[in-house]
């Protein structure tokens, strides 16, 4: 198994391939991710998303599920969605400011 530092580096790289079929962006650059906890060989996303009430959420969870789960060292993933804290522009990477023209 990859030590924790590779392991977060191949788990943002996996997470950084779900893209959000509306603003197509990343995930990752779009802010949405809080945290990804591993436990083992389980890994644990928690997900904040731009609104309450988005269309996409199971689409995201299963993409995210998905990529994490093509990661040899990962057998069981999780998405535990979250509002805490809350999606604001600020969570916006320098790269999707430019890319929505902010």
């Amino acid at each position: 198994m990859a030590n924790q530092k590779e392991m977060q580096k191949k788990i943002t790289t996996s997470l950084s391939r779900v893209i959000d079929p509306e603003l197509k962006i990343d995930i990752v650059n779009l802010g949405l991710i809080n945290q990804v906890t591993v436990q083992g060989n389980r890994a644990i996303v928690d997900l904040t998303l731009t609104t309450l009430g988005c269309p996409l959420t199971k689409i995201l969870e299963n993409d995210i599920r998905n990529q994490l789960l093509s990661l040899s060292e990962i057998q069981e993933a999780e998405v535990v969605l979250t509002w805490e804290p809350a999606w604001n522009r600020g969570r916006l990477s320098p790269y999707a400011r430019i890319a929505l023209g902010l």
